[in-house]
């Protein structure tokens, strides 16, 4: 008797049931908890992804599905499979988008409206992804869910995985997209360094022209209304996050712009970040497909920086040295890490150079933009 409880209790120990896959995610999430904690490296992001991930690699029922038994008794799902179904439904995404929204300052961009080219110029690494997927071998759907990770927006990743119906692949989609987003520090100021001279990075801007209050409170609700008429299917990110964005400007709503950038926005960030680590299961994530995701990210997050910079480039000649071609790369997505990154680079030149309010107009048209592309790719596939 002792030896059969002995039995089958290492029978339900992880140990029995873990394979050499199971392992490689384990080390692979201990790898993103050292970048996030020893590093840190976005820990926000990290921390939970990388605990979804180790949780699924040693227990993966916890993202197992509803289902029904031989003898009709009904088991429920996975702790984490009902987060990831928000996931899937849209819902975390665009209630990140309204956190986003709440805690950014689209000054910026409204006081250099020119902005919004050099966060156009850096979605063309979204559209080189979309090429590069459509050259692997996957198809028009699967190659549009790939692309958004030019964009270095984990948010917009899975909402247009989502929408297109690529829940097979939106799990190595997501944690490209958000590995992308931690690792701007690291990925970019090469790249920029490569473009740029030294006396390009010393350029000095003037000071951005203040921002009414009736400015800041119109803006939110001209490009909901002009975004949505043209592109109706990004009305549930250009919405949230302009709504957010209102709940701050307005003035008049101060508890809801504090909840919606910090309590809410924590708790969505909890319940995401887990459920989009918990979809690396071994099986899931250990795949040439995957391989191919991540290349196809990196090169097209690294495509995206380079045309941000250049177009940066064609900008300072326009203005005759008035603009500095760092801030160009800020154009991705990932707010506000792009434009703290510019700034860095822009100080390691001259510590008396200040770019981080002039990066954050490209920085967040790439927002705008990203949510954008994501929507001319559903018109195109006729999803709404």
């Amino acid at each position: 008797m002792i030896l059969d409880t002995f039995s089958n209790l290492m029978q339900q120990t992880a140990f029995a049931s873990l394979t050499w896959g199971n392992y490689i995610m384990i080390l692979v999430a201990l790898f993103f908890m050292y970048l996030a904690i020893g590093k840190g490296f976005e820990p926000l992001l990290l921390v939970p992804i990388s605990f979804g991930m180790l949780l699924v690699n040693i227990y993966p029922d916890i993202m197992k599905e509803a289902y029904v038994d031989e003898n009709g008794i009904e088991h429920a799902a996975g702790l984490l499979h009902y987060f990831y179904t928000l996931d899937e439904w849209a819902i975390l995404p665009s209630l990140i988008f309204m956190g986003v929204g709440a805690m950014t300052d689209f000054g910026p961009l409204i006081a250099n409206p020119k902005s919004f080219l050099l966060g156009a110029a850096a979605q063309f690494g979204i559209y080189a992804a979309y090429i590069g997927a459509m050259l692997l071998g996957f198809d028009g759907k699967a190659a549009a869910a790939i692309s958004i990770i030019g964009g270095a927006d984990g948010p917009t990743s899975i909402f247009l995985a989502g929408k297109l119906g690529q829940t097979a692949i939106m799990g190595p989609i997501a944690v490209a997209a958000y590995s992308y987003m931690s690792l701007v520090p690291i990925i970019q100021p090469p790249i920029m360094k490569l473009l740029t001279s030294e006396k390009d990075r010393k350029i000095k801007m003037e000071q951005l022209r203040p921002v009414s209050k009736l400015e800041k409170i119109l803006f939110p609700i001209i490009v909901t209304v002009v975004v949505s008429l043209i592109l109706p299917t990004t009305a549930p990110l250009i919405g949230m996050l302009m709504l957010g964005n209102l709940f701050r400007e307005s003035g008049v709503v101060r508890q809801l712009q504090e909840t919606a950038s910090n309590a809410l926005m924590y708790i969505v960030v909890i319940l995401l970040g887990t459920s989009v680590g918990a979809t690396t299961s071994a099986e899931a994530f250990l795949n040439l497909d995957t391989i191919k995701i991540v290349a196809l990210g990196l090169i097209a997050f690294a495509f995206g920086t380079a045309m941000g910079v250049i177009f940066g480039q064609i900008m300072k000649v326009a203005t005759h040295g008035k603009v500095n071609p760092l801030i160009g790369s800020a154009g991705v997505s990932a707010v506000p890490m792009a434009a703290r990154v510019s700034q860095k680079v822009g100080a390691e030149a001259d510590p008396t150079n200040f770019l981080l309010m002039h990066a954050m107009g490209p920085n967040v048209a790439g927002v705008i933009g990203t949510a954008v592309a994501a929507g001319a790719f559903m018109a195109i596939f006729g999803v709404f």
